[in-house]
Order: C-alpha cells, then sequence, then structure tokens
C-alpha cells in the first residue's frame, strides 16, 4: 500500500482510536488516518454522501478498520453494504473489534471480510496488534492500486 494511500477507521472508542494512531505512528506508518466514529458516518464517507461529498476531502481509502460494535448502524452492515458494492468491494477490510464470537468470525468471513483480528484489553497488546496487522497489510501483503 502506498504512504499516500488514506487509511480508514471506523471506531467509535476515542481510547482506541488514539492507541491505534499512536501504534501506526511507532510503527513509522505514515499514511493519512480518518475517522468515522458511526457506522451511518462510514456509509456516508465511503458512498460519498452529505459532508464528505467532496472527494478532495474524502478521498476512499486503501483500506479499513472496522469495529463491530458501532452506534446506529453496525459494522455487520458496513461491511455487507461496501462488500456488495462493485466500486467499493475491492478496498480490503479488517474487522478491528472486542468479540470473539465464533458466529461473528464466521459471518464477516462469509460476508466478505479480508481479516478479523479481536482487539487486545491492555493497552501493550493492542498497540502490539496495530503493528502486525501494519507489518502484514503494509509491508507483506500486496494490495490493489488505488480503487
Amino acid at each position: 500500500m502506498s504512504d499516500t494511500q488514506t487509511i480508514l477507521m471506523v471506531e467509535d472508542s476515542d481510547d482506541d482510536f488514539f492507541a491505534a494512531k499512536r501504534a501506526f505512528q511507532k510503527a513509522g506508518l505514515n499514511n493519512p488516518i480518518r475517522r468515522c466514529a458511526t457506522g451511518d458516518e462510514a456509509i456516508d464517507y465511503l458512498f460519498r454522501r452529505g459532508p464528505f461529498s467532496n472527494a478532495a476531502l474524502a478521498p476512499l481509502p486503501g483500506i479499513i478498520l472496522l469495529d463491530l460494535n458501532l452506534p446506529g448502524l453496525d459494522g455487520r452492515e458496513v461491511l455487507r453494504q461496501v462488500k456488495t458494492n462493485p466500486s467499493l468491494r475491492r478496498i480490503p477490510m479488517i474487522i478491528l473489534t472486542t468479540s470473539n464470537s465464533e458466529k461473528d468470525v464466521e459471518q464477516c468471513y462469509a460476508d466478505g471480510a479480508n481479516s478479523y483480528v479481536q482487539k487486545p484489553v491492555d493497552i501493550q497488546g493492542f498497540v502490539m496488534a496495530i503493528i502486525k496487522l501494519k507489518d502484514f497489510w503494509f509491508e507483506i501483503a500486496i494490495l490493489p492500486k488505488e480503487v
């Protein structure tokens, strides 16, 4: 993934968002990071509706980190809407959530998730998980060119 591609983090927890942002900085990842705090906001961003209608201000991400348990439209529905849209479905979506439900894991993969990661409880574990995600998704995996 090019270091100019945007990372979209769909996360309602301020603590988790800022921990992830710090972890990416520690890992030397310089990509712009955008945040949507609700599923509804993420859909508006990705489909360029409302305040996100200007493509220059809301660039499509190269990768999406998605929490499942969001206010309003939940992450499961965001995943389904993105992966059924021909112009968005190529964007890799990494589920980053507290849920370890086998049903959630199976359903997310069935709906097109590219990876499923349970958030560690402590901050150090969370930072290490983000660094490992960065190592794989941004250094090892070959991702599609900008969508």
